[in-house]
């Protein structure tokens, strides 16, 4: 599959995700066969006015191709500026505009999954982005913003008419966030209606999942969010199904040790010990889902400050016990 002049190593691509998709976790990803990479969201305003905070959202690293670099904001002018001096400056693949977002405080300020409600703006924005931007521009919507606004095609139509390159699909309105059953059927329809590469997302737990997604849909891609939370193993599993119909074995207890204790330390050199121990608390408990024990290791990892701790926890672990 080809995004513009961008070819994906398979059908694969990780879902960007705030507070998740960081560079060490984007690294175990790859490693695991992810075809594509996307950072967590960065706002064109905080880049604009030199905010810090952006610039640890910005590294990357030199195997992490292709990749896309995600924006978002509802400025045209500053979205196609600073998204051309990304593009120059990053080794990035491609600029991604989230129109998907659900969170309050980014659908308040007309961002995100707001800009599903004015496709004159949608227009103005990406029409600006792609006559600027040097690399591909690609997009992620929802279903609609609610479900008397269902105008994911609409939406994508505009998209492919101002030359975006691919557009990502998540089968739930902003309404929903989260919740309910992902509506594959406007992944479907949104195929049927544009020519440019979709990339189907929601719902997709499993081999079988991934599968059948990319046969109801007619879909380029899937792209892979939450499940792979605590699991970048579902990239490889997903690979051999696609490949062989195999479904191979799921990791034993002993190798999600050695990959917590992987991400913990790249974690920690990324973002320093206090940081990134911090932050990998919530990772540990999506990795510990479905151990034996887990609530008592969940309940323990919260109190963990250091590495050295975390590998002390971590290594006093009967897995198979």
């Amino acid at each position: 599959m080809n995004i513009g002049n961008v070819k994906l190593k398979n059908k694969l691509v990780l879902a960007p995700m705030a507070g998740v998709t960081d560079l060490a976790f984007r690294k175990l990803c790859i490693e695991e066969g992810a075809g594509m990479t996307c950072t967590e969201m960065v706002s064109a305003k905080a880049v604009l006015y030199n905010n810090k905070n952006t610039d640890i959202l910005l590294e990357t690293f030199p195997q992490e191709h292709p990749s896309a670099l995600q924006m978002f904001g509802s400025d045209p002018d500053i979205m196609a500026e600073i998204g051309a001096r990304l593009a120059d400056e990053y080794p990035f693949d491609i600029i991604d505009v989230n129109m998907g977002c659900p969170v309050p405080k980014i659908v308040n300020n007309g961002e995100g999954s707001a800009l599903m409600k004015n496709p004159e703006l949608v227009e103005k924005i990406l029409t600006a982005m792609v006559k600027k931007i040097s690399k591909p521009v690609t997009v992620k919507i929802r279903k609609g913003f609610n479900d008397e606004m269902v105008n994911a095609v609409e939406i994508a139509k505009i998209a492919e008419s101002c030359g975006v390159a691919a557009v990502a699909v998540h089968g739930r309105t902003r309404e929903q966030y989260y919740a309910g059953e992902a509506d594959w059927d406007i992944i479907r329809r949104v195929k049927e209606a544009v020519s440019i590469p979709v990339v189907g997302n929601g719902d997709v737990t499993s081999p079988q999942d991934a599968a059948r997604m990319l046969d109801e849909t007619g879909c380029d891609a899937v792209m892979i969010g939450r499940t792979v939370r605590g699991n970048p193993w579902l990239f490889r599993q997903i690979n051999a199904y696609l490949e062989t119909g195999e479904l191979i074995n799921k990791p034993s207890g002993e190798e999600i040790g050695k990959m917590i204790l992987r991400h913990g330390k790249m974690s920690v050199e990324l973002k320093g010990e206090y940081t990134g121990i911090r932050e990998m608390r919530k990772h540990v408990a999506w990795y510990l889902y479905g151990v034996p024990h887990a609530a008592s290791l969940r309940n323990k990892v919260n109190f963990v400050e250091t590495y050295d701790e975390l590998e002390e926890l971590i290594n006093s672990v009967q897995w198979n016990g």
